[in-house]
Formats: C-alpha cells, structure tokens, sequence
C-alpha cells in the first residue's frame, strides 16, 4: 500500500512540475494565463472502519486550474495594440465565414492584405455594427462582423471645368524654337501644373504650356499666345486643334477666349473612363511687366480620400480617418465573458474556446456590465511572476524528492521482509 501511496505523490509533484515549467517556458507570451495545480486527497474508508484508524492511500491531480489574473500591460507605438482593463476577452473567427469563435486576451492585432484587422494567428477581431454616430445597431456573437478598413473614403467626381487665372511677362521673347516641343524648353515660355482628377478619383497632372507667338503690335497693341495643354503624356485638343490662342490688348487685358474653352474627350491613363474639361482663363488672367505668375487656380474633381489611420477609443469604437479629412465609425469591438473562465478550454496560442464548464460566452462592451475597458497601444503580458514560479518549483523538487525517499524506504522494507530466514 505504502508504494502506491508514494507513488501517487510522485505523480503529483510531477504534475505539479510540468505545471510550473509550462508557466515558466510563457512568460513572455503575449495574453497567457499561468495555471496552477490543484490537488486532494485519496481516503479510502468503510462504515465498520474506526475513524481514528484510517489511513490514508496517496494524492490524485484535482485540477489544473487557469489563473485570469490580470497581466502586466505593455505600451506600444501600434494603435491596433489592444489590452483589455478587466474582465473580458476578444472574439476572434480563425477563418472568415466559419462558424467556430474562439477567445484571446492577446490584443496584438494588425492588418491583413485584404483589409481585415486580425491578430498573429490570422482570426479575425469580431466587432458589433454601427451606424454613423457609432450607436451599436446589432448586438449579440450572430451579429457581430469581422472588422475590416476601406481603402477609401467617399464618392470620386471627375473634373469637368477648371479655372486657371496667369500673368504671362508683357517683356517675353519669343521663343527660339519654331515649333513647340513640351520637351524642349526653348519652345515655349511658361508652364504650370495643376491637379485634376478622373471618374476613378486617381490624381492626373494637368500641364499647361504658354507660348508667345507674336510680339506686341499694332494700334492698339496686341500680343497672342498658344496654351497647349496635356493630361500626364496626353495632349489635348479643342476642336481637333492642338493649341488655344489667347490675346491680350495694349493695357495687357484678355480679349480672347472671352468664356471657357472646352476640350476635346480623352481618356487619363490607367482609367478606362473618358473625361471631357473645359478650361477657363478668366478676367484675371493679364499680360503685364510682371514675372510669370499663377493668380488663382481651381478645379471641381473630387478625390477619394486615402486611408491614413485608425484609432480606437477606451469604449471600442474603431474610427478610420483619411486624407480628405473624414473620419468613418467601422464598429465596436465586441467583448467576451464567461460565468467560469477557468473551465475554458486552452487551444495554445493565447486562444480558449467555450465548454460546458466555462458557460456560453456573455457578449457586451468595453466599459458596460461588468465588462473591462479597452486600452489602445497597449498590450497585455502574461500574468506570470517568475519569483513566486520559481519558489513554487522548488517547493514541488522537494515534494517529489521527499517520496521518492519514501518509496525507496518501502523498498527497503519489502527487501527486509523478503530476507527474513
């Protein structure tokens, strides 16, 4: 009997040591929760048996209970960095349309190639729907969506008219070259580059190429110039004609185009949408003895904006913004909780799932019911204590070692009993 008893409490201490050294080997792992070994007592009795007589027959492993303690936070420079200030755990889906939810307290998130915010495993984080003022709509782990950043903000609008008001120098020579040549500098006077944008919201670089074609003459004077003007390497054209004459009389003031002046259609590169404009000079436009200068330029394109950052807020709420400076609501992050933590069952990777033990998840948000709030660029460590694991290790070393102590001295006494003549 002894050797049965010693060798439970050898079984146990092993238990015990493999506990420690599994706690121990996480103790950098982001989320991980130490666990620690439980045990009881094994009395085997009958009603004819005296109480005071009983002995005992060993030690079996009554549990091997999770510790969810809150574990030291972290700060990082990731705002996808996320740590949870209490109770509660993160819904993360291992695959995108499976039904399986699993729960993490490791909040270290990023962004996938399709968009979608998910943590080192590839699950991604579930939040519940909002509407613009980032109200929850839908609540409940049916409802709940996997959390993903648009590329882009808002509708694109292509540029239709554009207004382009200049001085051109009233002192400029001719050109040397007798043809223009965009590439050839020598060819025409001035430029200037204005942004526009196609049907797509893809930023096109509009140039306007100003040359002097005569010189100023006449009673009163004039002087006319060519405009010629391309899209990126796209030349453009009104009414078949390459170049717009603009002319200036003596006190250098506009007289031709009186109005905007249409182009012909084109298509920008890398859209497959054609785009017509017109361009207006307008009155400011002027020849004086002024250097070459732009005085008012616009365009009524709109871009999309570009996305730039996200955020989230103590409550959950993720908010994207984006160059044109919107901000969009994408959801709430949806936290998890259960009646018994430590009944959930360890998947490894800071991942548990429900079990009968643990209840069915309760659903709620940062800062509500109980729940724990949310901590942005932070990241939550494993709440293990070197120290205490390491006393406790040397506590089960001495345990282990005291029986077998116990059970070679058993052995002794079998041998004794074995050599008696």
């Amino acid at each position: 009997m002894a050797f049965y008893t010693s060798l439970s409490g050898l079984q146990a201490a092993q238990t015990d040591l493999s506990t420690i050294s599994h706690n121990l080997a996480n103790v950098s792992t982001n989320g991980f929760k130490k666990s620690r070994s439980e045990f009881a007592d094994v009395i085997a009795s009958s009603v004819a048996l005296n109480p005071t007589q009983a002995v005992g027959s060993g030690t079996v492993v009554k549990a091997n209970r999770q510790q969810f303690s809150q574990g030291n936070l972290v700060q990082t420079q990731s705002s996808l960095d996320l740590a949870i200030s209490g109770d509660g755990f993160f819904a993360v889906k291992p695959k995108l349309d499976g039904p399986a939810v699993n729960y993490t307290r490791n909040g270290a998130f990023l962004v996938d190639a399709d968009r979608y915010v998910v943590d080192g495993q590839g699950g991604h984080l579930q939040a519940y729907p909002v509407d613009g003022s980032g109200a929850v709509v839908a609540s409940g782990l049916g409802s709940a969506i996997s959390l993903r950043l648009p590329a882009t903000s808002g509708t694109p609008v292509a540029t239709a008219n554009v207004g382009l008001s200049v001085n051109l120098p009233a002192g400029g020579a001719l050109p040397t070259a007798a043809a223009f040549d965009r590439f050839d500098p020598s060819s025409y006077n001035n430029s200037t580059q204005t942004t526009i944008y196609d049907a797509e919201g893809n930023a096109q670089t509009l140039t306007n190429y100003f040359r002097r074609e005569t010189a100023a003459a006449g009673t009163p004077p004039t002087s006319d110039w060519s405009v010629y003007s391309f899209v990126g390497d796209t030349a453009l054209t009104s009414g078949g004609t390459a170049a717009v004459t603009v002319t200036f009389d003596a006190s250098g003031t506009l007289t031709a185009p009186t109005g905007p002046t249409p182009y012909d259609a084109f298509t920008p590169a890398n859209s497959p949408t054609t785009q017509t404009i017109a361009i207006d000079f307008g009155t400011a436009t002027t020849q004086l003895s002024a250097p070459f200068d732009v005085a008012a330029r616009s365009q009524d394109g709109v871009a999309v904006g570009q996305l730039q950052g996200v955020t989230v807020d103590s409550a959950g709420l993720v908010k994207a913004s984006f160059s044109d400076g919107k901000s969009q609501v994408l959801g709430k992050v949806a936290l998890a909780n259960f009646s018994n933590p430590s009944g959930l069952r360890q998947l490894g990777n800071s991942y548990w799932s429900s079990t009968g033990l643990s209840g069915e998840p309760v659903l709620g948000e940062a800062n509500s019911n109980g729940f724990g709030g949310l901590l942005a660029g932070t990241i939550e460590r494993s709440n293990v204590d070197i120290t205490e694991e390491l006393v406790g290790l040397i506590a089960a070393q001495r345990n282990f070692q005291a029986n077998a102590k116990a059970l070679d001295t058993d052995k002794q006494l079998s041998q004794t009993i074995f050599n008696l003549q």
